[in-house]
């Protein structure tokens, strides 16, 4: 019998979407035809690939009115949010921008003597495992810029967006993508690990749970198969006493609620100068008492459910023993009669928090957020270091030298100031400890997914 994968709905729980899973001896047909269609599309023209991207990409735009209420359906963000495509078209289009320079040969010299060059090469077949909370972002941060450096990709999205990547796939080959180039695969968790331990791949880049990257390390072990890897994450956000208050509130809690926090670089622990707490927290809970709680369909709605009730479940089960830790709750209850027990999870600020709760240490994923009181950078500093996580830092104040010699001490992959929740494709999206490693997007991301190959040429 088929083995299927379905898409749980979170609107309703119903089965939005079914798909049979792939065998490893079909998978391996898939792969071989795309290491074939590499070649040739490596030997185009540069310009040709950025061209046929750039109108994969706008192809794909094309089709947000259907994929907004898809993603809905799937994965239960709001329709009125409007997708995806904004972040998708940004991340892509940058990359497109600076791939000539990014590509381009490093020349060492070229005299009437020698002629010595670094030049970057694709990897072949690239691997990319794609998360669902943003599942077209997400994705286009590798398969763009992996493309455009002339390798061929396979997708692998989660069965909570079963549908992303058969969209993807379809709107860059009505684009002009030679068929089978960049192919989408339904697989197991058994039939993933089979195919990274015979080396069918290239280089992987994995965007998930801390369990999934180990789970791919081990697959690779031995295979010796480039990495990158895109962990959990408990972002920090760091109020000093010269912050503009309004704007830090308004940003950092977006930064914690936006997604139903579940978001890479969502703000999951705050820590506040005593000097405005008070008021921080004030607002805070002010703005979190206006947002209503529904069904993603609905116009109104500005918080969905989560993407499905087990991660809600985490959610309300950090939150509880917080709460008989000695954390308070701020948020009444009453204002969120949606919130069923299931994937309706009504949003939460706590207070009293300390990193002895897993609310403070552990990745939450959801609309949660403790805040803390503290009195100076150093203590904030320490706070915000004492995680086994580190993806990015949000740090609020008026002083840019200041927040740079903090940045400079954080354990952490990208510093923020005056913002938080934003990947910026002009920089490399990176991550240190438990987050993972390698790094995606800007000049650096390029350099991931292509090797050098040196060329030493004496002239007779």
């Amino acid at each position: 019998m088929t083995k299927m994968l379905q898409c749980i709905s979170p609107i309703d729980g119903s089965v939005f979407a079914e798909r049979p899973v792939i065998e490893q001896a079909a998978a391996r047909e898939i792969l071989a035809a795309a290491r074939d269609a590499q070649r040739a599309w490596a030997a185009r023209p540069l310009a040709d690939r950025v061209a046929v991207v750039r109108a994969g990409v706008a192809r794909l735009g094309e089709m947000q009115a259907e994929m907004v209420p898809e993603l809905a359906h799937m994965m239960g963000r709001p329709v009125r949010y409007g997708g995806e495509f904004g972040g998708t078209d940004e991340r892509a289009s940058y990359m497109a921008d600076i791939a000539e320079t990014a590509l381009a040969p490093i020349v060492v010299e070229n005299s009437d003597k020698f002629e010595r060059r670094i030049m970057r090469e694709p990897h072949g077949l690239v691997f990319v495992i794609a998360p669902w909370n943003y599942p077209y972002m997400t994705a286009i941060n590798t398969v763009a810029p992996a493309l455009i450096a002339g390798n061929a990709v396979a997708l692998k999205h989660a069965t909570q967006t079963l549908l992303v990547g058969e969209r993807m796939v379809r709107a860059f080959e009505e684009a002009g993508l030679p068929k089978g180039l960049f192919v989408n695969l339904f697989l197991d968790h058994g039939t993933t690990e089979a195919l990274i331990g015979t080396r069918e791949f290239d280089f992987i880049n994995f965007t998930g749970s801390v369990g999934g990257g180990r789970a791919i390390e081990r697959a690779a072990a031995g295979t010796f198969t480039g990495l990158g890897l895109e962990l959990g994450g408990k972002d920090p956000g760091y109020v000093m006493e010269d912050a503009d208050l309004d704007a830090a509130v308004d940003t950092l809690i977006d930064g914690a609620m936006f997604n139903s926090g579940q978001c890479c670089c969502g703000i999951e622990r705050i820590y506040v100068h005593e000097s405005l707490y008070d008021a921080f927290i004030e607002k805070a809970v002010a703005i979190v008492s206006g947002y209503k709680l529904g069904n993603p369909m609905d116009e109104a709605t500005t918080l969905g459910p989560m993407a499905h009730k087990r991660f809600a479940a985490l959610v309300r089960e950090q939150t509880k023993e917080a709460v008989a830790l000695g954390a308070t709750p701020l948020v009444d209850p009453k204002l969120f009669p949606e919130d069923d027990g299931g994937a309706y999870l009504m949003p939460q600020i706590l207070t009293g928090v300390t990193h002895e709760m897993r609310v403070m240490r552990e990745e939450s994923f959801g609309p949660v957020v403790g805040i803390m009181k503290v009195s100076d950078d150093a203590e904030a500093i320490r706070l915000m270091n004492d995680s086994d996580f580190g993806l990015t830092a949000s740090l609020w104040t008026k002083d840019t030298d200041r927040a740079a010699n903090i940045g400079a001490q954080l354990e952490t992959g990208t510093v923020f100031m005056n913002r938080a929740d934003y990947l910026d494709p002009g920089l490399c999206w990176t991550g240190c400890k438990d987050t993972g490693r390698g790094g995606a997007l800007s000049v650096i991301g390029f350099q991931n997914l292509t090797r050098p190959k040196s060329y030493h040429l004496k002239k007779a």
